[in-house]
């Protein structure tokens, strides 16, 4: 069976399921960890504004660190360094742990502790700058070219089902043992992860430009993002849908005071789209979308803002659990199709740059619309808000659309036959 048509191709190498248990284990660290520290901050100020500052304050680092971050990422063996963000990582989660603890809330002002919060944000924004383009460039490094679509698949999967169990272990355990301890939790995740991490083998780098200056690295990076239409269009559309449609930022405020459910209720509603998401990246290991792909993620993108329309202006529990399931199907479809033009467009000796490049239009874009998400509640009040995303997203796909037609007739078919065939 060729890997066109296998959908466990790249399962049958065996760092590669290692690297898929560790993204596993940091995605939900990471989820649990935001999805923690929104559900506390949010409960100490009761202030909107407060759960955008939470993205503000990841954002900052994240874009002004990135392009440096993929420079070093395409400099450096990519395991290793690697290792070094889990440690990162593991040290800030202890430093949330320290600061939420019930004897310390109760005896530092509310001013000192929020800092204290924001400032390991802010540093865990500088980790996520490189642990995203060490990620993408290891991924080739693990399995051979012609695996690379089903392989950002899998990938793409097995970050959702984590965004699925964070979200909702998330809500449980702050029912249970309330979120001190469940910021514990992240701690042995990120061990495990880094326990995981030490059986991949040390991986070559695949640079004919070592030593590259810094400023010129950049600017080959920049510009060959500024040349490819396919990445500049999907890259572009996907930060405006995920900054407009950051309705996820606002769900403490629907939980406790519009739709009145609770942390359960909170981590349902977290856990849904990922869900849906979920369903799709895998239904997509047997159907792959790579044929019409501009049109479908023009779809699937207008798609998620007609859904974020919804949750906004509903009231009933199950169907905001509805619609945010519905959102995490069709943004799974783009998510798939963005890491495969990624995948598929970019050579290897400018991975790190081109995956730093995507976290400023996309990841960092979550943040920033959490930001804008707080930003507008605490303006025009919290469904509005969320109804102008939904809007803004939608307008924005039509714009695209009617624009440029390359986008509209992109297709990757024969981009995925010549990796079938390197």
């Amino acid at each position: 069976m060729s890997a066109k048509q296998d959908p466990y191709a790249a399962l049958r190498f065996r760092e590669f399921n290692i690297f898929l248990g560790v993204r596993f284990a940091m995605v939900l660290a990471w989820s649990m960890q935001f999805i923690l520290i929104e559900w506390f901050v949010y409960s100490l100020t009761k202030d909107p504004l407060s759960l955008g500052l939470i993205g503000l304050m990841e954002i900052i680092p994240a874009v002004l660190m990135a392009l440096f971050a993929g420079h070093i990422v395409d400099q450096r063996e990519k395991r290793n360094l690697l290792i070094n963000c889990i440690i990162a990582f593991s040290v800030l989660s202890l430093g949330l742990f320290f600061l939420s603890d019930p004897e310390r809330v109760a005896s530092w002002d509310q001013g000192s502790l929020l800092a204290g919060i924001y400032a390991l944000v802010f540093c865990g924004g500088l980790v996520r700058a490189f642990i995203g383009p060490t990620i993408f460039s290891l991924i080739a490094l693990i399995v051979p070219k012609r695996i690379y679509p089903n392989a950002a698949t899998w990938s793409s999967s097995t970050w959702q089902v984590a965004s699925v169990l964070g979200p909702a272990l998330a809500g449980l355990t702050i029912a249970w043992i309330g979120v001190h301890w469940s910021l514990c939790l992240i701690f042995g995740f990120s061990l495990l992860a880094l326990l995981l991490l030490l059986k991949i083998k040390r991986k070559p780098i695949l640079n004919p430009k070592l030593g590259e200056p810094v400023l010129q690295s950049l600017k080959d990076g920049l510009q060959f993002v500024r040349g490819n239409k396919a990445i500049l269009g999907a890259l572009t559309l996907d930060m405006v849908a995920v900054l407009f449609g950051g309705a996820v930022a606002l769900l403490p405020i629907y939980a406790q005071d519009i739709l009145k459910v609770g942390s359960e209720g909170f981590g349902i509603l977290r856990a849904a789209p990922a869900v849906g998401a979920s369903l799709t990246m895998l239904g997509s290991t047997r159907f792959p979308l790579h044929r019409n792909a501009g049109k479908k993620l023009l779809w699937a993108v207008f798609a998620f803002g007609a859904c974020i329309l919804v949750f906004g202006i509903s009231e009933i529990f199950w169907i905001s659990v509805g619609a945010l399931f519905l959102s995490g199907a069709v943004d799974g479809v783009s998510m798939i199709i963005r890491q495969t033009i990624l995948q598929l467009k970019t050579p290897d000796n400018m991975r790190g740059r081109v995956a730093s490049v995507n976290s400023i239009f996309v990841g960092s874009s979550n943040e920033l619309g959490a930001f804008e998400s707080g930003l507008t509640a605490k303006l025009m009040g919290t469904v509005p808000a969320v109804v102008f995303g939904g809007i803004m997203t939608m307008l924005t796909v039509g714009v695209t659309a009617w624009s440029s037609p390359f986008f509209r007739k992109l297709d990757l078919s024969k981009d995925v036959e010549e990796a079938e065939e390197a």
